[in-house]
């Protein structure tokens, strides 16, 4: 999830003057599950904290279909409706919870100050920042068309669905070798698709994914759509 981007510095951009600069003494950047929890507890110690979303107010797993990994919701429940639960949850608790994106950030000092896109500037007694990750895809439009109904960024999240099943994995380095590997315990079959003749992989990771039998590595392939 993008949640910083370069200020603009050049002459005559537009700088926030003294009426944009608001204090606070929790600052929260990034609205996934790490994000509304740091929110939950900081509201419920009356520290007041204030939560910006980045880009995708609720973070990755807003993409996600079902998650049934989550304690609590044993018969399951949507990405979506979880990251809308805990939001829930924090704003009961009286976090103040806004849209934009951290542009700029000056921790030198003992108040911090971060600059958002809206030229507002914010200085917090203390900031945590819950920005997340963001999957790296490939970049095909079969990607956006089937995410959730079988294509997935991650196999502890995701694999349960498989199970049984034939899978493929994109990807020579330590995370598609241990996603493999991992998947290798509850599906089928694990087709390895990597574009060189060569792992990138930590050898240790090699070793293992040479060394289980249900893994095909598919050398010199790629992933056309």
């Amino acid at each position: 999830m993008e949640l910083f981007k370069p200020l603009d510095v050049t002459p005559g951009s537009e700088k926030p003057d003294s009426e944009n600069i608001e204090k606070v003494r929790c600052l929260i950047i990034g609205s996934g599950p790490a994000g509304y929890t740091a929110a939950i507890y900081a509201a419920r110690a009356n520290l007041k904290p204030v939560l910006y979303t980045g880009l995708q107010m609720g973070g990755q797993l807003t993409t996600t279909t079902e998650v049934e990994n989550f304690p609590g919701y044993p018969d399951g429940i949507t990405g979506t409706q979880l990251m809308e639960d805990l939001r829930k949850q924090a704003e009961r608790f009286g976090t103040d919870i806004r849209m934009g994106i951290a542009v700029d950030a000056d921790f030198s000092g003992n108040t911090h100050r971060v600059v958002f896109d809206d030229n507002k500037v914010i200085e917090a007694d203390a900031v945590i920042i819950a920005t997340g990750a963001t999957a790296k895809y490939l970049g095909l439009e079969a990607e956006k068309k089937y995410s959730g109904m079988g294509v997935s960024a991650c196999a502890t999240c995701d694999g349960f669905f498989y199970k049984k099943k034939d899978v493929a994995v994109v990807g020579g380095g330590d995370t598609a070798a241990e996603e493999a590997t991992y998947l290798a315990g509850i599906c089928n079959k694990v087709y390895l698709v990597v574009r060189r003749n060569v792992l990138r992989a930590s050898k240790a990771m090699q070793e293992r994914v040479m060394n289980t039998s249900n893994i095909q590595v598919l050398w010199e392939h790629q992933v056309l759509d």
